[in-house]
């Protein structure tokens, strides 16, 4: 099965290789990145490789897929965007994203989320996208609102974070919804 490379106007999007291990690790060890992604930072060597092989595992097992963001100018890996709790049966998902801190700000992740939306309905033809942030995290429900996702509600203790249980904010565009707005 062929990892799908997507491109976008600034960026590639890419399948996370142990060569972008350690770029990864910076941007998930920043506590300023991860305090809205539901872990806590990365800490060691081995936490890198686990998350590098848990992105393949759920790819090559069909459960979601992990596309790194690089740069195209530059090279440089910047981030990941991607599926989760992926169901072709049911045809949804879920997005999660992250960004490094020195690259927030600047669109990156409007623009990858609008070729993966693109991807999602298209190719794999699915209805729904969900998503599921913090209620605090402002720039990421900013982000999803003029992608076209609607809030559906709270999660009540959905998210688990620093030790304790928080509530998530539900969003999602669904299928038809994204065809009128694009």
């Amino acid at each position: 099965m062929t990892f799908p490379v997507l491109q976008t106007e600034r960026l590639q999007l890419v399948e996370v290789t142990d060569d972008h291990a350690e770029a990864l690790f910076e941007i998930l060890s920043d506590e300023a990145v991860t305090r809205f992604y539901g872990m806590d930072p990365l800490t060691s060597a081995e936490q890198r490789t686990m998350i590098v092989k848990s992105f393949d595992d759920t790819y090559k097992t069909r459960r979601g897929i992990r596309w790194g963001m690089v740069v195209k100018e530059t090279g440089a890996f910047i981030g990941t965007i991607g599926f989760n709790h992926l169901s072709e049966y049911s045809k949804k998902t879920e997005i999660g994203f992250e960004l490094s801190k020195s690259h927030w700000g600047k669109g990156y992740t409007s623009e990858a989320v609008r070729v993966i939306l693109r991807y999602a309905f298209e190719e794999l033809d699915l209805f729904r996208v969900g998503a599921v942030t913090f209620p605090d995290n402002v720039a990421s429900i900013r982000l999803l609102e003029k992608q076209g996702f609607v809030q559906e509600g709270k999660l009540r203790g959905y998210l688990y974070q620093g030790g304790r249980s928080h509530d998530g904010c539900l969003f999602s565009i669904i299928q038809p919804d994204w065809v009128v707005q694009s």
